[in-house]
């Protein structure tokens, strides 16, 4: 005891240089970072997605938390349509009613078709035999008329030799009842004429008005044409009614699972509003960052792995997918080779398969090959960054 108590300094000076030794030891045998491979710490990242409305409206019902799976089509909420379901009740009623005018228009087409071509024939029919009458009357006239120019001249002949005592008075009589009987005849066949004439100008007079309503057919079938169209006008506006009702339930693009949900049941939400953003785990990659010394080894396609800290046994197969091309200050999170380095360049690390443990925002170290080979295979054999 005499002896540690007279020596003390000199044993605490020896453990002091035999610590000291130590260290030294451990600094110089520490692990290098071969020169072919290009290490760097970073998070998992991907592309997010921002779900959101197409058309204002109030939510109705969210059917999704944050961190639950979706798959692409899911519905992930329902906005209230009462409007629009307004508006499309109204469009199948004017629809129904349209078809309804167009079913009675079509019966009246029908009977049109069938009574007016017939009044329009009926009406000519009777023109022509109305105009073959006064023809035939006409020559009756003239035949007649002959007939009493000739029983004018025997009367005034008779009439002279009876004067004269030359004949009897019957036989004056007669030719004198047989002139009287030829006028009545003629006065007739005028009168006959006159109501031919009169018949003539009726019929021409219906063929004119059945000819008219000949044209109601084609107005008519124009009138159905225009229904069919404004039909067709309401059906498509009937499909962008089904179609915005459709949009108002919100579906999920991707297969993956919601980060953040923004909208609750019962808010109002605008057009373009965001109501949950997703992830698509195939988007999800280690971003890294890379000093300007080794940004210079590595190029697009280059074979990487990626360890996660909870996992540092199991390698993730990788490549890089994105070198940017502008370097930006080094973020506080990334350690570097060299403290005088002051600007990085991200680069991107892509699993080759979908990873079920890469999460959004995990921890990891991304090693790149620049030869393709002499990877590591546990992260143990990494010096600590």
């Amino acid at each position: 005891m005499k002896i540690i108590k007279q020596y003390w300094l000199g044993f605490l000076v020896l453990l002091l240089l035999l610590l000291s030794v130590y260290l030294i030891y451990i600094k110089l045998s520490q692990k290098e970072i071969p020169p072919y491979l290009v290490v760097g710490v970073g998070r998992i990242d991907g592309d997010l997605i921002n779900i959101n409305t197409k058309y204002p409206g109030r939510i109705k019902d969210i059917f999704f938390e944050e961190g639950e799976h979706v798959k692409k089509g899911d519905i992930i909420a329902v906005l209230s349509g009462r409007e629009y379901e307004a508006e499309l009740e109204a469009v199948r009623y004017n629809i129904s009613a349209k078809e309804k005018e167009i079913e009675a228009k079509k019966i009246e087409l029908d009977i049109l078709k069938k009574t007016l071509p017939e009044n329009v024939k009926k009406a000519r029919t009777s023109l022509n035999i109305n105009v073959s009458l006064l023809k035939e009357i006409e020559k009756q006239i003239d035949t007649v008329k002959s007939i009493v120019n000739k029983d004018n001249k025997d009367y005034e002949r008779f009439k002279n030799l009876y004067s004269k005592k030359l004949i009897p008075e019957d036989k004056l009589e007669k030719i004198k009842l047989k002139l009287e009987s030829d006028r009545n005849k003629l006065e007739g066949l005028l009168e006959k004429k006159e109501q031919i004439i009169q018949r003539i100008n009726a019929a021409k007079s219906s063929l004119k008005q059945a000819e008219a309503t000949i044209k109601r057919i084609e107005i008519l079938e124009k009138s159905i044409s225009a229904l069919r169209m404004g039909i067709n006008a309401l059906r498509s506006k009937e499909k962008q009614i089904i179609t915005i009702l459709e949009e108002l339930k919100i579906r999920s693009p991707v297969d993956g699972y919601v980060v953040d949900k923004l909208a609750n049941r019962g808010e109002v939400l605008g057009e373009g509003m965001v109501v949950v953003t997703v992830i698509d785990p195939k988007s999800l990659y280690l971003k890294i960052f890379v000093d300007t010394v080794n940004n210079g080894k590595i190029k697009i396609g280059d074979k990487a792995l990626i360890f996660l800290d909870a996992y540092p046994d199991r390698p993730i197969k990788a490549k890089v997918v994105r070198i940017s091309r502008r370097a930006e200050f080094t973020p506080k999170e990334v350690a570097v080779k060299e403290d005088r380095i002051q600007r990085v360049y991200a680069v991107h690390i892509k699993p080759l398969k979908e990873e079920p443990l890469l999460k959004l925002g995990l921890p990891a170290v991304g090693v790149i090959s620049t030869t393709g080979k002499g990877f590591p295979k546990s992260l143990n054999e990494l010096p600590e960054i």
